[in-house]
């Protein structure tokens, strides 16, 4: 049972609320740059064959760096790894020269959001940028709208500068789900339309999640997302719930007044979750925003903001600023909670968990793509090596969308997701950030190039 005190609960409910209120509609405003120019205007695209040549090569198929690799790409796929002196490339590929560089399998944002189409559809494609930009080839988009799935057919079909988009549908919360039957239907719904998974947010009684549960399991649809306060982790998880979003679930079964756990009931949970074969989605630097851990002064000195509107930067201050002047903030207990959540991502890491990078981007303070970067300091901060924290966005979410793709490493038949960097991200993992180009489905765009055009949404905003 939850034992935090009121004062804390109503916190949490409070910094919760925060986060499901998604700036999405204020996170990016249009950009300058005609919408249709992230697909025409590639360097080289799906289609050519293209070969990486002479890279240091970071697979992630185990921790190693080989040496001298070249891997080749055709369409959308690996074809060919092997070392550059026994790995053909095919006459007339485009050659990258990738001596001293580090080639490794494009990243996910696998807690994400694109805003509505329908309001503004140079932001949405911007917004797909950025996360291609900074090397995100995979959004586990969690909060769908109506028509929202047509999108990510648009990606495949108009080969954007994107990320694969994989989504959830509209969310099931106190809002939009009234009955249990109602909760059935939505469901049976969103598995009809095509939905690549269920999105539970707070406000369902038990009897609805139920409902929702026991639909998504006969039908065969995954569900995840927050655990609802009359849900419960315990039954969450007995449940099938598959993914368990921003820790939240984990902190009210076990917090004590002061937003303290213990380490017994910690290792149970940890296990809890093994055994279920659950996976868990830390975004962890988002909830230091929420909870008022980090200053705003600090959170204003973001430098990605500069492509961010300022209408959401203020709007993302004035919120902030609310939450940590109510009554209900304490700033002691707020802290005890980040350090209990560093806790727990320690515990569940050491144990051998599912850890799935994301970040909740577009939020507050976080803009997408660049908010991963933050989180992955996050991890290695909590325990989490650069592997570990690399193979959270790589090869785990192979793993977890083995039914949809083969992608997370770099081996032949594996979707082309890559970005090479400046520096080995095993034993850096910032090293990430300092990326040479990106390419997605086989789409490759220089480092020169993206910034060219980050510096276009810079100038529009």
């Amino acid at each position: 049972m939850n034992a935090t005190s009121a004062a804390l609960r109503r916190f949490l409910q409070i910094a919760m609320l925060a986060a499901f209120s998604v700036v999405i509609a204020d996170a990016t405003s249009a950009c300058s740059v005609d919408s249709n120019d992230f697909s025409e205007e590639r360097e080289a695209g799906k289609g050519d064959v293209i070969a990486f040549v002479n890279a240091e090569l970071v697979s992630m198929t185990d921790d190693r760096v080989r040496s001298g690799y070249t891997v080749v790409i055709e369409d959308d796929r690996i074809v060919a790894v092997g070392p550059a002196d026994q790995t053909e490339v095919p006459n007339g590929a485009t050659r990258i020269d990738a001596s001293g560089l580090y080639l490794m399998p494009g990243l996910a944002e696998m807690h994400g959001h694109v805003p509505n189409a329908a309001g503004n559809q140079a932001a949405v494609d911007e917004t797909l940028f950025l996360y291609a930009a900074t090397g995100i080839t995979t959004v586990r988009g969690m909060l769908g709208y109506p028509g929202q799935l047509s999108l990510a057919d648009r990606v495949i079909s108009e080969d954007l500068f994107s990320p694969t988009l994989y989504l959830a549908g509209p969310s099931f919360n106190g809002g939009s789900v009234s009955s249990p039957e109602q909760a059935e239907a939505m469901v049976r719904a969103q598995h009809a339309e095509g939905w690549h998974l269920l999105k539970i947010h707070p406000g369902l009684s038990r009897a609805e999640f139920d409902a929702v549960a026991n639909t998504a399991n006969e039908l065969g649809i995954r569900f995840g997302g927050h655990v609802p306060a009359d849900v419960g982790l315990d039954h969450a998880i007995a449940k099938g719930q598959e993914t368990f979003d921003h820790l939240d679930g984990y902190v009210q079964a076990i917090a004590d007044e002061n937003g303290i756990v213990s380490s017994r009931d910690v290792d149970r949970l940890v296990q809890l979750t093994i055994d279920a074969g659950a996976w868990v989605v830390p975004t962890m630097v988002l909830w230091e925003t929420l909870y008022g851990t980090n200053s705003l002064n600090y959170l204003q000195s973001f430098e990605e903001l500069k492509y961010v509107s300022e209408a959401a930067v203020t709007s993302w201050s004035n919120q902030y600023q609310q939450r940590v002047n109510i009554a209900a903030y304490d700033p002691v207990a707020s802290q005890n909670v980040i350090d209990s959540r560093m806790q727990i991502l320690r515990a569940l890491n050491d144990a051998g968990a599912r850890i799935l990078m994301g970040t909740d981007a577009p939020q507050q303070f976080s803009v997408p793509g660049f908010s991963l970067h933050r989180e992955i300091k996050t991890m290695v901060d909590a325990g989490m090596s650069p592997y570990e924290v690399i193979k959270s966005g790589t090869q785990v979410v192979g793993d977890y969308f083995s039914n949809e793709d083969e992608f997370g490493t770099i081996e032949p038949g594996k979707r082309a997701d890559l970005v090479l960097v400046r520096g080995n991200p095993l034993s850096d993992v910032n090293n990430i950030a300092n990326r040479e180009g990106v390419m997605v489905r086989g789409i490759w765009m220089s480092g020169d190039e993206i910034d060219r055009r980050l510096a276009e949404i810079a100038a529009s905003k």
